[in-house]
C-alpha cells in the first residue's frame, strides 16, 4: 500500500505538537505534503522541523483543492472549523478534525451530513480515549463490572490555568472558553461510557467571576479587556434513559481538587473514578463484596509528562489504519457531535434561565 499523503491546516501548539508529531511518527503510514498556516514564518518552521519536502502556504485552499492530498487535517480556529472541513470532505479528502468540533450544533451537523453524503471518513481529535486508564476503563464498563451507569460526573477544572497564548480567550474565534475547550474532552469521556447518546434535556450556569484577577496564573497574566470567555461553566444533562451527567469546566476557579479530563461513574454493580495528578492519570473501581467496600487501583495509568505527543502518535494511528482497513476510527462524527449539542444548549441554558429541551 501507498502512503497516504496529508496536508495539514495549522501548525500552533496543537497543531504540532500533537499532530505533526504524531505524523512523524507514524511515517510507515503517510507522508507530509502541505503545511498551511495564517502565519508564514510558523508554517516555515514546521516544514524544516518535520517534512522538509513540503509546501508551505496561507491559503487553506491550496490545501484542500490539492488533488495529491489524500487526508486533511484541520486544527485552526474553533470558529473555522465547519467551514474547513466541509470543503475538504467535498474535495474528496479524509479529514481530522481537532476538537471541539464545531460552535454550533448546525455546523456538527452539516459536517456529520457532508461526510455521508461524500463518502469520506471525518473524525474528532479527542485523544483522552487513547489513555491507558481511559481504556481500561471502557474494558471495565464493557464487561459490565459497573453494572447499569446511570450518574457520570465529567470534570474539566483548572485552580488557575487560562491559556494566555493564542486566541483561546476570544470568544469570536474560538466560540467559547474552558467549556467549549477542555469540558468537551470530559463530556466526551462521560458520554463514551454511558454509550448513550439520546440526550433529553440540559441545564447550565456560565460564570465570568475572575476574569479581572489574573493573578497566580502559571502562563502569566492575561489582559481582562480582551478576555471575552466564560472563565468557569457546568452543565446537568439528562439523558432519554433516566441517566444524569453533571459537568464542570474551568479555567480558574478556586477549588483545591483540580482535575481534567476526568470521570468519576456509579453504576448498579460499582463506580469508578479517573483522577489526574502530577504525575498523569489513574483510575480507581469500587465495589461492595461480603458486606464491605473494595477500592482497587489497577495498574493502569497514563504519564502526565509526554502523554500529549504520545497520545497524538496513538490517534494518528488508529485513525490512518481506519482509513487503510475502512472501517469506523474510535471517534465517530455523530459523537462529537452530540457533544457540541451538549455544550451548545448549555450555554444556551445559562443565556435564558431555562433548561434546553432536546
Amino acid at each position: 500500500m501507498s502512503k497516504f499523503r496529508v496536508g495539514i491546516i495549522g501548525v500552533g501548539f496543537i497543531g504540532t505538537l500533537k499532530h505533526l508529531e504524531g505524523l512523524a511518527a507514524n511515517s510507515d503510514l503517510c507522508d507530509i505534503v502541505g503545511i498551511c498556516d495564517l502565519l508564514p514564518d510558523r508554517a516555515e518552521k514546521a516544514r524544516a522541523n518535520f517534512a522538509p519536502d513540503a509546501y508551505t502556504t496561507t491559503d487553506y485552499h491550496e490545501i484542500v483543492n490539492d488533488p495529491n492530498i489524500d487526508v486533511v487535517y484541520v486544527c485552526t480556529w474553533n470558529v473555522s472549523h465547519c467551514e474547513i472541513t466541509c470543503a475538504a470532505l467535498e474535495a474528496g479528502k479524509h479529514v481530522m478534525c481537532e476538537k471541539p468540533m464545531a460552535i454550533s450544533g448546525a455546523e456538527a451537523r452539516q459536517m456529520v451530513e457532508t461526510a455521508k453524503r461524500t463518502g469520506k471518513k471525518l473524525t474528532i481529535g479527542y485523544q483522552n480515549r487513547f489513555r491507558q486508564d481511559t481504556q481500561f476503563l471502557r474494558g471495565a464498563v464493557d464487561a459490565g463490572e459497573l453494572g447499569e451507569i446511570y450518574v457520570a460526573k465529567a470534570h474539566a477544572v483548572r485552580r488557575r490555568g487560562v491559556p494566555t497564548w493564542g486566541v483561546f480567550t476570544d470568544k469570536e474565534k474560538q466560540g467559547g472558553g474552558p467549556l467549549i475547550d477542555i469540558g468537551t474532552h470530559a463530556l466526551d469521556l462521560a458520554l463514551w461510557y454511558l454509550g448513550d447518546y439520546e440526550v433529553e434535556s440540559v441545564t447550565g450556569s456560565v460564570y465570568s467571576k475572575l476574569r479581572d484577577k489574573p493573578q497566580g496564573n502559571p502562563g502569566g497574566g492575561w489582559d481582562p479587556a480582551t478576555f471575552s470567555v466564560e472563565d468557569s461553566a457546568f452543565g446537568y444533562v439528562k439523558l432519554k434513559n433516566g441517566a444524569t451527567i453533571f459537568l464542570e469546566a474551568a479555567w480558574a476557579l478556586n477549588d483545591k481538587n483540580p482535575r481534567e479530563a476526568a470521570v468519576t461513574l456509579m453504576g448498579t454493580e460499582g463506580g469508578a473514578e479517573i483522577e489526574r495528578s502530577a504525575a498523569g492519570y489513574e483510575v480507581s473501581l469500587n465495589t461492595v463484596l461480603a458486606d464491605r467496600m473494595i477500592i482497587s487501583e489497577p495498574n493502569a495509568s497514563t504519564p502526565g509528562s509526554d502523554g500529549f505527543t504520545t497520545l497524538g502518535t496513538l490517534e494518528t494511528r488508529q485513525w490512518l489504519e481506519a482509513i487503510r482497513d475502512d472501517h469506523d476510527p474510535l471517534v465517530l462524527p455523530e459523537q462529537a457531535a452530540v457533544v457540541t449539542e451538549v455544550l451548545e444548549a448549555i450555554y444556551a441554558s445559562a443565556a435564558s434561565g431555562e433548561t434546553i429541551r432536546f
